[in-house]
């Protein structure tokens, strides 16, 4: 069984744990596609590499269309500003929108219970039954995003239970939808019971009520640690604010139980999918061209053509595209609209897959995300992110793949040493 150890010196937000969760391998990609199809916001999760105080990790976003901007509490030390138009839903809205969406039941219960948990804590506060209670901040689409988003992560990551060390308090008022509180808010407090508290002496939110809530539903809803744990791996999680004496970051540790006789659950289990494919012989390659990312933003794990000899020695492609089994409907509706094809094959397939997650190295020319598969704990491919080093190598005048190599002579390897070049 797995389990997370969440350990702070910055806060705790729902971008910071969602950060976090994304630094020891949760699939942001895939987060992000189920998030947006949950929402009636357009909405949109990035991440970026963050590094601070000697500390490299993940910083994560949540975007919102222009027409749809809300007021949220993004991230430890970070006081909101004015909002325009946020929906205050309530209890029974979120559990709605949640009800709609096509999350997997153990992921709807999850984040349900955290909504559940803000809930009667805000209706404690302001004396009132907890579904009379309208989320403000918290309701917020890009808020949501953060919940669901870090539940979907947990799931993905096959975690059974969290801890939680000790979280950092500021000082002074925050101001939010209610007015002036004291700093840390009413709701947060009440959400940190049981929880140890260092007092620091940052004038800022460290703790939101998301992180808060999130932290606190998770200990209440998922399995306690046993003390004997193996370390898989852990990533630090950052938000945006900049502290005066502390990186903002909060770090997650994966573990594993260690006893020999607990099956051990992986992402590198074989997964059940379906390819979907045509074959195209008067399509113009160019609508192919086109068409390949858009099958990637369907859902698409992977998508591709190859070059075929039809019949009467016609010249054409296959069009192969590799998706969940839920995703299927979609995938084929795209290439009959996109395509000349009269009809879409599909069958079952399995994949095995190696365990994900990120390192992010620094070079000469900027920090950069490493991705790292691995298998049955032992690393096998290590793969600068593409992106990294496109931006990394406009901003010096240099190829992408001099800073790849760059990447990878700092990638550090099973000995724990980083490989840099002999000199001759």
């Amino acid at each position: 069984m797995r389990y997370i150890r969440f350990e702070s010196v910055g806060g705790a937000s729902g971008d910071m744990l969602l950060s976090a969760l994304v630094s020891i391998g949760a699939d942001l990609k895939s987060i992000n596609r189920t998030v947006r199809a949950c929402l009636p916001e357009p909405v949109s999760i990035t991440d970026e590499p963050a590094t601070s105080h000697g500390l490299h990790g993940i910083r994560v976003s949540v975007h919102l269309s222009h027409a749809h901007q809300e007021h949220h509490w993004p991230d430890a030390g970070h006081h909101p500003a004015a909002h325009h138009h946020a929906p205050h839903r309530t209890l029974k809205d979120v559990a709605a929108l949640l009800n709609a969406s096509k999350l997997d039941a153990g992921t709807r219960k999850l984040a349900l219970a955290v909504f559940t948990r803000l809930a009667e804590v805000e209706g404690r506060i302001h004396g009132r039954p907890s579904n009379r209670v309208h989320f403000h901040e918290i309701g917020a689409s890009d808020s949501i995003a953060d919940i669901v988003g870090c539940c979907l992560a947990l799931k993905q990551l096959d975690v059974a239970g969290v801890s939680v060390g000790p979280l950092p308090a500021g000082t002074g008022v925050i101001h939010c939808a209610h007015g002036v509180m004291p700093n840390p808010a009413p709701a947060t407090v009440e959400l940190l019971a049981g929880l140890s508290v260092v007092q620091t002496d940052e004038p800022f939110e460290l703790v939101t009520p998301t992180g808060a809530a999130l932290l606190a539903a998770w200990r209440e809803t998922l399995a306690t640690p046993p003390a004997a744990l193996r370390v898989l791996r852990s990533g630090f999680g950052f938000g945006r604010k900049d502290l005066k004496g502390r990186p903002n970051v909060i770090r997650a540790t994966l573990l594993e139980s260690d006893s020999t006789n607990a099956p051990q659950m992986s992402t590198s289990d074989a997964e059940n999918l379906m390819v979907l494919e045509c074959n195209l012989d008067d399509c113009n390659p160019q609508w192919i061209g086109d068409l390949i990312p858009r099958l990637l933003a369907a859902g698409a794990l992977d998508a591709w053509a190859m070059p075929a000899t039809m019949k009467k020695g016609r010249p054409g492609l296959v069009l192969s595209a590799l998706a969940p089994a839920a995703e299927k409907a979609a995938i084929t509706d795209l290439i009959f609209a996109a395509t000349t094809t009269f009809g879409v094959r599909s069958y079952s397939v399995t994949r095995d897959v190696l365990d994900r997650r990120f390192e992010t190295v620094k070079t000469p020319f900027g920090p950069v995300r490493v991705k790292i598969g691995s298998r049955q704990g032992r690393d096998q491919v290590r793969t600068p992110e593409f992106e990294d080093c496109v931006r990394c190598a406009r901003a010096h005048t240099v190829a992408p793949r001099q800073v790849a190599e760059a990447a990878m002579r700092r990638i550090p390897h099973a000995s724990g040493k980083i490989s840099r070049k002999r000199k001759r």
